[in-house]
């Protein structure tokens, strides 16, 4: 079979072996060691890996059943070309935009900037005018921007919540000796929990099939700041995770970052992501769904404010929380469920022990 078009390879990803339409050919590259199938049907995409030194075993792929496409090639090798990763290596430094967090800091720096001159200007710009060039990690991130905006019809809310108990439950749990808990993750379980009980927006949309596809695990990706700029590290099964193996995690996956040695593995395939811009001190925010997710929640900064609390003025710690969603994978009700659920735990954290 050839498959010299994008969309050749397409049409081929819909032949599975379950269907007995491709059996020897989807499993037929097996790993060099370690024997496992690499689920690849199309000898472009072999060809390709190979001419550029990318192992498929690094890829996951966004075919049905996990296939490997060529665009899942091309990505990785755009990522290790902005990032200058020399081929085989399986680390890939600053290789975050794959999750690059819908925030303008995300765009990265290391573009160089292009003075435009009255002749040269391309596009009526004034004489003087800095032409920054979209490419590199801020083209990557501009990409993926634009698809996300294009594709999803996301709709967001917001409500305020008394972080009080929250903080100090954490402080009753970093007792001397103990491994710490970091508030984002006790945020993070509390994401966990509330997606068990609203499964629709751990999701994502087939838009080739128009389908919604409801997934079983949650790989809760979380935003790292970085020299090279904000990444979205994705913490795997977090739904199995405790407090404490969530918090472990979360602290080496932002090292690993910030040291610039994540992998595509580590950088992908996240099926919901949480926002914490309250490090940056804003309150507030609307960012641009992780696309191919359904859902963001994000974090603003925790500040003293006046609150009423058992009907008496207090200084209390408030919190907004802002949740956007795609309004193809539920109503209105359901994200506002959701967003009340996850402010009732931050406001009551002994309501998670019901769900525990």
């Amino acid at each position: 079979l050839r498959y010299g078009t994008a969309r050749e390879e397409e049409a081929a990803a819909d032949v599975h072996p379950r269907d007995g339409g491709a059996g020897p050919a989807y499993g037929a590259g097996k790993a060099a060691s370690g024997g496992r199938a690499v689920a690849v049907i199309s000898p472009l995409v072999r060809r390709m890996a190979r001419e550029n030194g990318l192992d498929l075993r690094e890829l996951t792929g966004s075919g049905r059943d996990g296939l490997i496409l060529r665009s899942d090639v091309e990505r990785a090798i755009r990522i290790r070309e902005t990032v200058g990763v020399r081929p085989g290596a399986t680390g890939v430094a600053g290789a975050g935009v794959a999750g690059t967090v819908g925030a303008a800091t995300a765009a990265g720096a290391g573009s160089s900037a292009v003075p435009a001159t009255a002749a040269g200007s391309r596009s009526g710009a004034p004489a003087g005018a800095e032409r920054i060039p979209l490419r590199g990690m801020r083209g990557a991130a501009a990409e993926k921007f634009t698809r996300s905006r294009r594709e999803i019809p996301d709709a967001t809310c917001w409500v305020d919540a008394d972080a009080t108990e929250l903080l100090a439950a954490r402080k009753a749990m970093n007792v001397p000796g103990a491994p710490k808990v970091s508030l984002l993750a006790l945020l993070a379980r509390v994401c966990t929990v509330a997606l068990a009980r609203f499964p629709e927006l751990n999701a994502t949309v087939d838009t080739a099939t128009q389908e919604i596809v409801r997934l079983p695990a949650v790989h809760l990706g979380f935003a790292a700041q970085t020299d090279r700029g904000l990444v979205v590290p994705v913490v795997r099964d977090a739904q199995a995770r405790t407090v404490e193996g969530l918090s472990a995690e979360i602290a080496r996956l932002t090292e690993t970052a910030r040291a610039g040695g994540l992998s595509l593995a580590e950088l992908t395939h996240g099926t919901f992501t949480l926002n914490n811009y309250g490090v940056f001190g804003v309150d507030g925010s609307t960012p641009i769904i992780n696309h191919p997710e359904a859902a963001m929640l994000g974090v603003g900064r925790i500040a003293a404010k006046p609150w009423v609390h058992n009907g008496e003025l207090a200084v209390r710690q408030v919190v907004q929380l802002s949740f956007t969603f795609d309004h193809r994978v539920c109503d209105g009700g359901t994200a506002g469920g959701f967003l009340r659920f996850v402010a009732d735990c931050v406001e009551q954290p002994a309501l998670l022990l019901r769900a525990l």
